[in-house]
């Protein structure tokens, strides 16, 4: 493989983004799309450019073709929107010292006519370092599938995120590999795409340090954390191993007021003889007093919610009956005129279409509840599973959905408090049995959904304005990362957030079984100004 020589000037990049009235070209282009660089880590140094002149052919059979207008001459990598398995690839010989890992963007162009916003293109990046005395596929990864809306008109370009953080050794080469991918069903547009610049960000801030909250021996896992007033409350279950009904696991609690620098002891939420006992849902009474649902496995399979005024001692007040018995029953929210709300799932995770999910309600404060199936027959694909929601006023509801299979996230609306629900995917790609939680500010009226993108140890975070994405569940801005953890990919994971002030709090776990721990990260809430 040839080392091509590095653009640090931005010239020709800037060149792109002057879209020039009147541009003709032998292949495509497209529109810009804002992107907001805001989060935790900006750009800590100089991009690095790779052109299409410093790429070649690394599968299929792309054009590197000439756009032209006048005298102005772009090259671009011709992309067929038909013809899977074309890509192309270049190296960055070298990154600034102190580089902890980069962000990769690429920039795409249609001339086509036919653009339209109806459609959509879809690209990932493969990444891997060339160390020396190591294969070099020891450092890959793929890069999870981006899907983007395309212009209203052509002559316009686009920048993508296809990468956010990939974690480098800044003395190795970094190989860069660009692919669309006109085989998923997010990429509509059957016209050919330019690729004119990969953009390489070198990034020398570490993510936000997250903060242990229990790391005893045993697998301590699945936790859901709650502000009761300024009182952060962890609680989380702790076995032998990544199992739900181990009669070992018990649900345990732990308190701070100072953010999660310290911790209280220990105290025994639901330690039950002969069950295991895991954490899947938590919320707050119209007392201000938490809520936490625990799923208890025996002879029996019941789902307990209690209740806790301080965070150190809980009391059950109800183990409902229900038609369906749900695989789990998540977070619990407020809704005017209704009473309380959770989301639950239930099946088998099997490839038959034996899967549902629905509603449950309270106008009791938790004492008792009623359940609605919102769909059922699903197959596992269609399966939106352990899902958060928030209310957004008016009636409206939106919630975000794990997906079994992928690609995407689910989002799910509704318009009349809950009756009826919309369920879409979202282009929230970059995710792997990625349970979201979501914070609604409402000083801001920003949305944050958290998650833990598994196998890549990441805690990732998005921020939108819910009217965006309401009615628009592709519309996703980019995520940032909040965290580094454990890449081990079922021996960490499962995000649950809160909020304290202008904090965020979201826990997660993270180590390697049998012994894992479970951490929580603050993070400033978003502002209007980001």
């Amino acid at each position: 493989m040839h080392a091509f020589p590095l653009i640090r000037t931005c010239s020709l990049f800037m060149l792109l983004f002057a879209c020039v009235p009147g541009f003709a070209a032998d292949a495509p282009a497209e529109p810009a799309v804002k992107v907001d660089h805001s989060a935790a880590h900006a750009n800590d140094d100089r991009p690095i450019f790779l052109t299409a002149n410093n790429m070649s052919i690394a599968t299929g059979q792309p054009s590197l073709v000439n756009m032209s207008h006048g005298s102005t001459h772009i090259p671009v990598w011709s992309l067929s929107g038909g013809t899977v398995g074309q890509s192309v690839c270049g190296i960055v010989n070298s990154l600034p010292r102190g580089c902890v890992a980069v962000r990769v963007e690429i920039v795409v162009i249609t001339t086509d006519p036919t653009t339209s916003p109806e459609f959509s293109d879809v690209y990932r990046v493969h990444l891997s370092q060339l160390k020396e005395n190591e294969p070099f596929t020891e450092r890959y990864a793929l890069g999870k599938t981006v899907q983007t809306t395309l212009p209203a008109a052509p002559l316009h370009s686009r920048s993508i995120v296809l990468e956010s953080y990939y974690e480098v050794d800044p003395a190795a080469p970094l190989w860069v590999r660009i692919q669309r991918e006109p085989g998923e069903p997010g990429d509509t547009f059957t016209r050919p795409t330019g690729l004119a610049v990969v953009k390489v960000i070198p990034l020398t801030s570490n993510p936000y340090k997250p903060r242990i909250v229990q790391d005893v021996a045993g697998y301590n896992s699945w936790p859901m954390t709650q502000a009761i007033g300024d009182k952060l409350v962890c609680t989380y279950s702790r076995g032998s191993a990544h199992s739900i009904g181990e009669d070992a696991r018990g649900v345990y609690a732990r308190t701070s007021t100072d953010g999660g620098k310290t911790w209280t002891a220990e105290t025994v939420v639901a330690e039950t003889p002969g069950y295991g006992e895991v954490t899947v849902g938590k919320g707050l009474d119209s007392q201000g007093a938490m809520l936490l649902w625990v799923r208890r496995i025996g002879k029996e399979w019941n789902h307990d919610l209690y209740r806790s005024t301080d965070g150190t001692s809980f009391t059950r007040i109800a183990t409902p009956k229900l038609e369906v018995q749900p695989m789990q029953i998540t977070d619990v929210f407020s809704v005017p005129d209704v009473g309380l709300m959770s989301l639950w799932f239930a099946g088998n995770y099997s490839d038959k279409a034996v899967h549902l999910w629905g509603v449950m309600t309270s106008s009791d404060d938790g004492v008792t509840w009623q359940q609605k199936t919102i769909e059922s027959g699903l197959t596992k694909d269609q399966w939106p599973t352990e899902p958060a929601a928030v209310y957004l006023g008016d009636g409206k509801i939106l919630g975000i959905a794990r997906t079994e299979t992928g690609p995407t996230q689910f989002q799910l609306t509704s318009t009349d408090y809950g009756k009826t629900w919309t369920r879409e995917r979202t282009n929230i790609g970059d995710i792997h049995a990625s349970t979201p939680s979501l914070i609604l500010d409402p000083a801001t009226g920003l949305l944050s959904n958290y998650y833990y993108q598994r196998g890549r140890g990441l805690l990732r975070g998005r921020v939108v304005d819910p009217d965006v994405v309401f009615n628009h569940p592709t519309g996703w801005p980019e995520s940032q990362v909040i965290s580094v953890a454990s890449k081990i990919a079922w021996d960490s994971g499962n995000a649950n957030a809160t909020v304290i002030n202008d904090k965020h709090y979201i826990s997660f776990y993270s180590g390697q079984a049998p012994n894992t721990h479970v951490m929580v990260t603050e993070v400033p809430a978003p502002t209007d100004d980001k």
